[in-house]
């Protein structure tokens, strides 16, 4: 068996979802999806050549090839591990097509017939849709609200809407209604107290107004269900602390990402300071980018995004490293769902796996874009594990095109 091609095509959902297909002289074909960046499918044409006449049953030795291919635009991480990722994963749903299994039985087998899904519920409101630099947009299947300024996600904005402690009430009432046992919402939003958009530093009433949100959506949820709250890397290390001390009573899933990731002395620091639970990880890549981190102890959850990390077998190093060390796995995923059922596959073969990001919930034709799966896609808050050979779900191109980026290619 020999690749004969590569394509792409990218839908424009909350964020771009670009998918990569290989096919082959066995018309054998597989998917995979990347994690959105700027440039990303002209990226992904360049490395057609290195693939084209490879046997793509050779995963591993195919992943060396691209690094190696690609070792002079950097090695370590960013957008070429963005293409590479993509393309692993079309790699795996080739392989286990051929060998008539699911991708989960050539990680190892699985641990769990269901994954658990945490829900993304932003701050309360409806998802903005985000281009690859984060500026916010109008795409078609967005109901145009003229009351609303689309606000960027760093937040330079004339917007004068502040979220408030009902909003994050309402929404979190409304995604345990849904099934969800697991929510997470973002504090990093604009708020009354706000000084200073760059320089990392949180006033005494903006940490009070971030708790007050947070105990809102605490207070709104059944004991059972787990809350979690995403800062995205803004604050410095004393303020992130103090913010994580005042939401103790709280009993957090977790808190993820209140400092810059990369420093393990920081994280380290940080998560010995407080009974609240720490994460971060979806801005590392490969194993490399988590060893030293794990190694120190620095985190209580570590979470690497799959469309982007280097592919599953570098995220399975991961997760083997992270349960030497008694660390739970929830992966980040802003994806679709076939990017989501490439990481349902990796996250029922870890033994130390905690939940699932959805971050998709307002868009309103994600269920309808991949097929050969039971619907909806997420059940009472899990998704069931494929049985079908590769990934087991196939991407409904009708529905993808019909939503397609304009100006970018689809799978010609």
């Amino acid at each position: 068996m020999k690749i004969t091609r590569l394509r792409t095509a990218v839908v424009e959902a909350n964020f771009d979802w670009t998918f990569v297909r290989l096919e082959t002289d066995e018309r054998v074909t597989g998917t995979g999806e990347c994690f959105f960046a700027p440039g990303l499918t002209a990226t992904l044409r360049e490395l057609e050549p290195i693939l084209r006449g490879e046997d793509p049953r050779n995963v591993r030795r195919l992943f060396r090839k691209l690094q190696l291919a690609t070792s002079g635009a950097g090695m370590v991480g960013g957008l070429i591990y963005h293409a590479i990722t993509g393309i692993e994963i079309a790699l795996w749903d080739i392989l286990g097509k051929w060998l008539d299994t699911p991708v989960y039985r050539l990680l190892g087998g699985k641990f769990r017939d269901k994954v658990r899904i945490y829900a993304d519920c932003h701050a309360g409101d409806a998802l903005e849709s985000l281009d690859s630099v984060l500026r916010s947009r109008c795409p078609s299947w967005l109901p145009p609200d003229p009351s609303h300024k689309p606000t960027n996600f760093y937040h330079e904005t004339t917007d004068k809407l502040i979220y408030t402690p009902e909003m994050y009430s309402r929404r979190a009432k409304e995604m345990e209604a849904r099934g969800f046992t697991a929510l997470k919402f973002d504090v990093d939003v604009p708020n009354p107290y706000a000084l200073d958009l760059f320089n990392r530093c949180l006033t005494n009433r903006e940490i009070d107004y971030m708790v007050s949100l947070v105990a809102a959506a605490r207070e709104a949820l059944r004991p059972e269900t787990d809350l979690a709250i995403d800062c995205h890397w803004r604050y410095n290390v004393d303020d992130a602390r103090r913010l994580a001390v005042e939401c103790e009573p709280l009993c957090l899933l977790w808190l993820e990402d209140p400092v810059p990731p990369g420093n393990a002395d920081v994280l380290k620091g940080l998560k010995s300071a407080t009974r609240t639970p720490i994460a971060s990880g979806e801005n590392l890549y490969l194993f490399e980018g988590f060893r030293d981190i794990l190694e120190q102890q620095a985190l209580s959850v570590v979470a690497p995004d799959l469309q982007k990390v280097g592919g599953l077998s570098e995220a399975r190093r991961i997760a083997e490293f992270a349960e030497s060390y008694c660390v739970s796995v929830a992966p980040h995923n802003i994806s679709s769902p076939l990017g989501t059922i490439a990481a349902v596959h990796f996250c029922a073969a870890i033994p130390n796996f905690l939940a699932l990001e959805f971050h998709a919930s307002d868009v309103p034709f994600w269920n309808d874009l991949i097929d050969s799966i039971p619907k909806p896609v997420i059940q009472n808050g899990f998704i069931q594990v494929p049985e079908k050979p590769g990934l087991g779900v196939t991407l409904n191109e009708d529905v993808a095109r019909r939503y397609a980026r304009p100006g970018e290619p689809f799978f010609e």
